[in-house]
């Protein structure tokens, strides 16, 4: 068994940039036997990630500011204290609404963590390195049949 007690004081945790955001590990896969993972996402103010699909289940949790989640056909305003559940295979991304905000992920599996570890290595301009990880992680994006 991979599980271990696991404390994560606030400033800690491996960090990653993605495109949209700086990603911090709080509960890595590693620690809860890739059963869940929890990040601490701060993102400015920007462009969307374009919509895409995980195979695993998320939950954003808002602590500072607020975003936009699209969610299938919907768009839902969160704001501190509110969550939203996405489930696996469901078209989603979000978008910052006020100057920054910060949220807490919680994902299903150990294949996020996977994911913005190999995102943080690619160059943020080249599209289409960044569509071939995304796929090699199992995430699809809008309008591709990956």
């Amino acid at each position: 068994m991979t599980e271990s007690v696991h404390l994560s004081t606030a400033g800690t945790g491996a960090e990653y940039v993605a495109p949209d955001a700086t990603v911090t590990v709080k509960v890595g896969s590693e620690h809860t036997g890739a059963q869940y993972e929890i990040f601490e996402i701060d993102a400015p103010r920007g462009p969307a990630a374009p919509p895409h699909s995980e195979t695993w289940s998320k939950a954003f949790y808002v602590l500072q500011g607020r975003i936009l989640v699209q969610a299938g056909d919907q768009g839902y305003d969160l704001g501190p204290g509110a969550s939203i559940s996405i489930p696996a295979g469901t078209l989603n991304t979000f978008s910052v609404l006020t100057p920054s905000a910060k949220f807490l992920a919680v994902s299903q599996t150990g294949k996020m963590g996977d994911l913005f570890a190999d995102l943080a290595t690619a160059d943020p301009t080249d599209f289409a390195a960044l569509g071939e990880i995304s796929s090699r992680h199992g995430v699809t994006l809008a309008g591709s049949t990956s």
